[in-house]
């Protein structure tokens, strides 16, 4: 039985690996783990979900940062979706006993929030879209990559589980530079970045908080990482 992590960004995937892996491929990080880079966005997310399950991966993680919908949550806070409601707010199920299973794991070691993840098809940066998009999904947290995952798992009947540590908070406007910085695939072009911070230099410091915010998250993924061995014996309990 074989585990297939989806991950969209660099950063997202040191926290797995030390172990390098382009863009579009997938790569063993144990024996039973294989670990894809997608990049941003759904049709990546997609793409590598379906090279996961050609690769032989029995069960999908969706794995990395999310945005918080619900005002409670914090930097760091580690999320495991219980539901998920796609971009047309269809609800996509997930296997419920290796939820229950990832919840018994996890508990012991880590503070889980529980609850709806929704999609969005960009990066949500304001407050303002954040609050609109709980009153009508009533999802605790947001990501671009999940949902995608999740219905390729569906579509060929194999489990799935989203594990997501918070990075931006509800309240929160993201800095102006990641809209501009960011290409179609919502991947961050560095270049771009450093030259709307010489054009705008009073958004260094919300990047500075945005950056120490990001490192919550990872430091939480680190702690979910140790368990992961354990999280992908899941389909070993089916025999």
């Amino acid at each position: 039985m074989i585990t297939g992590i989806v991950v969209a960004l660099p950063e997202e995937l040191t926290v797995l690996t030390s172990k390098r892996i382009d863009k579009g491929h997938c790569v063993f990080i144990a024996d039973k783990l294989l670990v894809a880079y997608s990049g941003a966005g759904a049709k990546n997310a997609m793409a590598a979900a379906e090279l996961l399950i050609s690769k032989g991966a029995t069960q999908l993680i969706s794995w990395g940062c999310a945005a918080a919908l619900d005002t409670s949550l914090k930097p760091g806070d580690l999320v495991l979706a219980d539901r998920l409601l796609d971009i047309n707010d269809t609800e996509i199920a997930i296997n419920p006993d290796w939820y229950e299973y990832a919840k018994k794991l996890l508990t012991p070691y880590i503070n889980i929030h529980t609850g709806g993840l929704t999609e969005s098809a960009n990066i949500v940066s304001s407050s303002k879209e954040k609050q609109h998009l709980q009153l009508i999904t009533e999802a605790i947290a947001l990501d671009m990559e999940s949902i995608p995952v999740a219905k390729a798992a569906g579509k060929n009947a194999l489990p799935f589980l989203a594990i997501r540590a918070i990075v931006d908070p509800a309240g929160m406007d993201l800095p102006r530079a990641i809209a501009y910085a960011a290409n179609t695939e919502g991947d961050i072009i560095l270049s771009r970045l450093l030259l709307f911070l010489a054009l705008h230099p009073t958004e260094l410091p919300g990047l500075i908080r945005l950056g120490l915010y990001f490192n919550a998250a990872k430091a939480t993924l680190k702690q979910v990482a140790r368990q992961l061995d354990a999280l992908a014996q899941f389909s070993n309990k089916l025999k």
